[in-house]
């Protein structure tokens, strides 16, 4: 009895902090920095000599989290590999 309060009250407090969160939400397709959005189109062709905006910020601006990204990726794939892979007898 006691266990099962203490759920409801841990379950209502963090209702109420996920709820008291949405307020910090951006809206749904309005741009949040268009200052940053319009530096990139203005300068990744002088800058990373692309005509692809995207693929200046995927592989130049932001290269180390991609590669960090792919790291993740890649262990998460030999993980699954190493899982089902069937054992020697």
């Amino acid at each position: 009895m006691k266990l099962k309060a203490l759920f409801i009250a841990a379950t209502l407090v963090l209702g109420g902090v996920l709820l008291s969160g949405l307020d910090a939400v951006h809206p749904f397709g309005v741009p949040g920095d268009v200052a940053m959005d319009e530096y990139f189109l203005d300068h990744a062709m002088e800058e990373r000599s692309s005509e692809n905006v995207v693929t200046s910020i995927v592989f130049d601006y932001r290269g180390f989290d991609t590669l960090g990204e792919s790291a993740v990726l890649f262990t998460a794939l030999c993980s699954v590999v190493m899982l089902f892979r069937k054992g020697r007898k």
